[in-house]
């Protein structure tokens, strides 16, 4: 966690995804660093969420949940309250780019956060199951990977206290 971000802020905005939030917490998503117009999650691989293929592979709308999830909360750092203040999706762009087998990890960047509205892309990276060695034990991948599954742009509404 970045020192620019409120270190309790960071924490609260974790605990909430991981244990209280219901659908998120469902997923077992994860925040795996979260700072100042940035944010790094991950969904590991679970069974219930893959398309009845064989072999199976995870579905379409598990990505665009972690690009919209991911997208907005990027921009809930940039609020002057992170806690207090809102934000609720505009418009969500998603652009699968091949299959996804393993665990999905997103990495979200502030476009820019204005005074009513801002805009969030963000890459979707997807492990290997097979392979220990992949992306999951990084802290804090980059959105160039040769790995990008989807990508996203979201534009959403700011809420400032």
């Amino acid at each position: 966690m970045n020192d620019d971000f409120p270190a309790e802020a960071a924490a609260i905005v974790q605990q909430h995804i991981e244990d209280e939030h219901g659908y998120l917490s469902w997923l077992n998503t994860r925040v795996d660093a979260i700072e100042r117009g940035r944010i790094v999650m991950t969904i590991p691989y679970d069974e219930k969420l893959t398309n009845t293929v064989s072999p199976p592979t995870i579905h379409g709308g598990i990505a665009a949940t972690l690009i919209d999830t991911a997208g907005g909360i990027a921009l809930r750092t940039m609020l002057d309250d992170p806690l207090s203040g809102g934000v609720a999706t505009i418009n969500l762009n998603v652009n699968y780019l091949r299959r996804a087998a393993g665990d999905l990890t997103a990495v979200a960047e502030v476009v820019r956060a204005g005074g009513s509205v801002g805009v969030s892309t963000i890459t979707v990276v997807s492990t290997d199951p097979e392979d220990d060695s992949d992306v999951a034990g990084r802290q804090s991948p980059s959105t160039d990977w040769q790995d990008a599954v989807a990508t996203g742009q979201g534009a959403y509404r700011l809420f400032r206290e």
